[in-house]
């Protein structure tokens, strides 16, 4: 909230401005610049938005020095290791946890949505066979708005609220029928008598010539990872999804927005990227190798999955789904699996030498994820198609925070111009 007492003072050409101070319940004190330009007539710059707070949130709470996220105020750590997505995703949305009756309903709710209009099978199969999984999650959800006409009008509360339950339902049968398309397999239909993260991994491995039994430490590998990456206060995606919100545009073009935008390597890509490294490493073997160049200052090389661009400290989320991986390694072996067999040894290297922990750099929460889809059976291409299934109710909380706001305004950056001054056109026989 803000504090009238107290104003940070700024001096631009001997005239003096008050700027408003606000005070959060958690994290820095923020200036009020919006009347900046009016008064002064000048804007701020900053690239990339990393030291401006575009909104105010209830939603989630990051502290990178001190390693912490908070949903709601509840710590990630306890709600991976005590709660379960589906719990989550009522926290977010709803701001508090459920009691035993609500919990029944909103699982209720989402389980009697996962099916998807007959139709959209045919949207499927306008996309070539190679196409990937990423390409076909942005077209789908966008053209969700095309099937699902009665919950487009972001004015209605009672429709905001059924494209959210819609989009948490919907969205693991569109990833699973994304990667069965690409692997020339029939879709599978989902079931309400399993639960989410079965019911995705089923509509994943599962085949119409037999039943397919779920794990259940699998099963609750997925649902950690889905509950892990639920939502991340204002990242890039989540950014996206709400600039694209701002303008009023319907919930499933606004989600659509924030899995384009997740697609970048730079955001959703890091599991990924580290099985890759971990594939270019080959072999334990050749570890030291490439932990020498990860030390090298002249080596442009760095460790895939060790650090995190936001926790200073360490990763929270990462403690528990390194429980995870160790469980499902247990389960299924490495011994057939080069890259686990590198991704083990290279974790126990890593964790025992001191630059790494000098320099906080410890395996994060990708590294593992990585490991416990690699170990699945989910090629890569799956790995940001999976994160955007766990982040959607991230986003979907984001937007219906943003759409009740009373202070929404369309998003406008401004830009500090560097281009050519007024000039007159010139003739083309002139030139």
């Amino acid at each position: 909230m803000s504090d009238e007492k107290r104003v940070a003072k700024l001096e631009i050409d001997g005239k003096s401005y008050d700027l408003p101070i606000f005070s959060p319940t958690a994290g820095p004190d923020v200036i009020d610049i919006r009347k900046l330009y009016g008064t002064a007539g000048v804007f701020t710059y900053d690239p990339g938005f990393t030291s401006t707070a575009s909104c105010d949130s209830t939603i989630t709470f990051i502290d990178g020095d001190k390693g912490e996220l908070q949903h709601r105020g509840y710590p990630i750590d306890q709600l991976a290791e005590k709660s379960h997505f589906l719990e989550v995703c009522f926290l977010l949305l709803y701001g508090e946890l459920p009691s035993p009756a609500q919990l029944e309903d909103f699982e209720s709710r989402v389980t009697n949505h996962t099916m998807l209009h007959e139709q959209m099978q045919y949207f499927f199969r306008g996309f070539r066979r190679d196409a990937h999984p990423m390409a076909i999650m942005v077209g789908v959800v966008g053209a969700m708005s095309a099937f699902y006409h009665d919950s487009t009008d972001v004015r209605d509360e009672w429709q905001r609220e059924v494209a959210s339950i819609r989009m948490i339902a919907k969205m693991p049968t569109i990833a699973a029928w994304a990667f069965k398309y690409s692997i020339g397999q029939p879709f599978v239909y989902p079931r309400n008598d399993i639960d989410y993260a079965s019911n995705f991994l089923r509509m994943c491995f599962g085949v119409p010539t037999e039943d397919y039994q779920v794990n259940p430490i699998l099963s609750r590998a997925m649902d950690r990872i889905f509950t892990l990456h639920a939502d991340h206060e204002q990242n890039a995606s989540t950014s996206t999804v709400r600039l694209a919100s701002s303008s009023g545009a319907n919930p499933f073009a606004c989600i659509a927005a924030g899995i384009a935008c997740l697609w970048g390597p730079a955001h959703g890509g890091a599991n990924q990227a580290c099985l890759e490294m971990l594939r270019e490493i080959g072999t334990p073997d050749r570890i030291p190798e490439f932990i020498a160049r990860a030390k090298d200052k002249d080596d442009p090389f760095r460790l895939m999955g060790f650090g995190h661009r936001v926790y200073k400290n360490f990763d929270p989320r990462a403690k528990v789904m390194k429980q995870s991986a160790d469980e499902v390694l247990e389960l299924l072996g490495v011994e057939n699996n080069p890259t686990l067999q590198v991704a083990k040894e290279l974790e126990a290297q890593a964790l025992a030498d001191p630059y790494f922990s000098e320099k906080k750099l410890f395996p994060n929460v990708d590294f593992y994820s990585g490991i416990i889809l690699e170990a699945m059976g989910f090629p890569t291409s799956m790995f940001t198609p999976i994160f955007a299934v766990s982040r959607t109710v991230g986003w979907i909380s984001q937007w219906k925070e943003m759409i009740a706001d009373p202070q929404m305004k369309i998003g406008r950056p401004r830009q500090l111009y560097q281009g050519a001054t007024l000039r007159d056109y010139v003739d083309i026989e002139k030139r």
